[in-house]
């Protein structure tokens, strides 16, 4: 199986996804572990795919999104963004809404009080 048919997989056959360096346990930069965090802190479940496991999944994510950095997260089978993306759509309520639109868990107190700590 290609890289590119890996990550289609992986994006498709699950609800949300974050191409990162590292895991969400253990991110190993600083971006992949503000976007790791944020889905960790609003309880969302989310698959973690570690890029610099494979030099292949790596580059394939950046040709896969036609993005040119990671980390990359998908919300049902469809690119969100990455880090810059992500921290103003949490910021904004944008992600609080694409969560609730697609169906996703999550906790919404957690949300507010991301917004409140960065008002």
């Amino acid at each position: 199986m290609s890289a590119q048919d890996t990550i289609r997989e992986t994006v498709t056959g699950n609800d949300v996804v974050l191409f990162m360096k590292g895991t969400k346990m253990m991110p190993q930069c600083g971006f992949s572990s503000r976007v790791a965090g944020v889905l960790n802190y609003m309880g969302v479940q989310f698959v973690d795919v570690n890029v610099l496991a494979d030099p292949d999944i790596r580059q394939g994510i950046k040709d896969f999104s036609d993005w040119p950095t990671i980390p990359q997260l998908y919300v049902k089978g469809e690119f969100v963004g990455g880090c810059d993306i992500v921290t103003e759509m949490t910021l904004s309520g944008e992600l609080d809404e694409l969560f609730t639109a697609k169906g996703i868990a999550f906790d919404k107190d957690a949300a507010n009080k991301i917004r409140e700590a960065n008002a």
